[in-house]
C-alpha cells in the first residue's frame, strides 16, 4: 500500500501542527480540519485509512461527525481526543463507531503507538476484504455465522454490520467456542500489545450485542462470565 492517509481533527491548532509533525516523520500523508464539519468534507475529497478526532470542537463536536462518517459507511479506524472531565462523552464515542481513545494531556509516543496499531489492524483488515474468495473460511454457531474471507458476520440469515474491531472481537471468540477470555486478553490479543485500559472492550462487547442479539439483556451468544471475561457458548 502507498502511504497511509491520516485526517487530524482538532480546534487548537498547535496541537494540530504537533501531530502532524509527529505522523509525517513517520511517513505518513496528513490532512487538517478545525471541526467535524470540515472534517466529513475532507473525509468525502480523500481515501482515508485512520482519523484522530478531539471530542470537543465548535460548529461540529467529535461524536456528531463520528455519527454522521459511520452513518455513511465510512469503516476506517477513528481514534477521539478527550480530556479527563469528558468521561461521560469518551463512553459515548465508542458506542457511536470509535476504535479507540487518548486522553489529553498526551505524549507523542503514545498516539503514535495507538495510531500505528490500529493501521496494522485495518491494514489486515482490508486485505481479506479483497483476498481470494474461492476457500471460504466460515463458523457458525446456532444461527451466528462468520465468513473470515469475506469480513461478514450474519444473524439468521440477516447481514449485521459491524466495526473491523467488533468484527475481529467476534472473530476471537467464535473460533474457540466455550472457551472464556478475559477482558485483557481479548485487549492484547487484538491490540497486539499489553492492556492498558480495557474499558474499550466492555463497549464493544455492548455494542455487538445490540447488533447481534434479539435481546441484548438476556444474550443468546455472546455472554459474559461474571469476574472472569467473554464467551460465545457451544449451541
Amino acid at each position: 500500500m502507498d502511504k497511509y492517509r491520516i485526517l487530524i481533527v482538532e480546534d487548537d491548532k498547535e496541537i494540530r501542527d504537533g501531530v502532524e509533525i509527529y505522523l509525517r516523520n513517520q511517513g505518513y500523508e496528513v490532512f487538517q480540519a478545525a471541526n467535524g464539519a470540515e472534517g466529513l468534507k475532507v473525509i468525502e475529497q480523500q481515501e482515508l485509512h485512520l482519523a484522530i478526532v478531539d471530542i470537543m470542537m465548535p460548529v461540529m463536536d467529535g461524536v456528531t461527525m463520528l455519527m454522521k462518517l459511520r452513518s455513511m459507511n465510512y469503516e476506517f479506524p477513528v481514534i477521539m481526543l478527550s480530556a479527563k472531565s469528558e468521561e461521560v462523552d469518551k463512553i459515548m464515542g465508542l458506542n457511536m463507531g470509535a476504535d479507540d481513545y487518548v486522553t489529553k494531556p498526551f505524549t507523542p509516543l503514545e498516539l503514535l503507538a495507538r495510531v500505528n496499531s490500529h493501521l496494522r489492524r485495518y491494514s489486515k483488515y482490508l486485505s481479506a476484504v479483497n483476498d481470494d474468495k474461492d476457500k471460504e473460511h466460515i463458523y457458525t454457531i446456532g444461527g451466528l455465522e462468520l465468513n473470515e474471507d469475506t469480513v461478514e458476520v450474519s444473524v439468521d440469515g440477516e447481514p449485521v454490520r459491524l466495526t473491523p474491531m467488533e468484527f475481529k472481537i467476534v472473530q476471537l471468540l467464535i473460533k474457540n467456542p466455550g472457551r472464556v477470555f478475559s477482558a485483557e486478553e481479548i485487549y492484547e490479543r487484538i491490540w497486539n500489545e499489553k492492556a492498558v485500559n480495557t474499558d474499550t472492550i466492555m463497549v464493544h462487547v455492548r455494542n455487538i450485542r445490540e447488533k447481534i442479539e434479539i435481546d441484548p439483556k438476556n444474550p443468546k451468544y455472546l455472554k459474559v462470565v461474571w469476574g472472569v471475561g467473554y464467551k460465545i457458548d457451544k449451541q
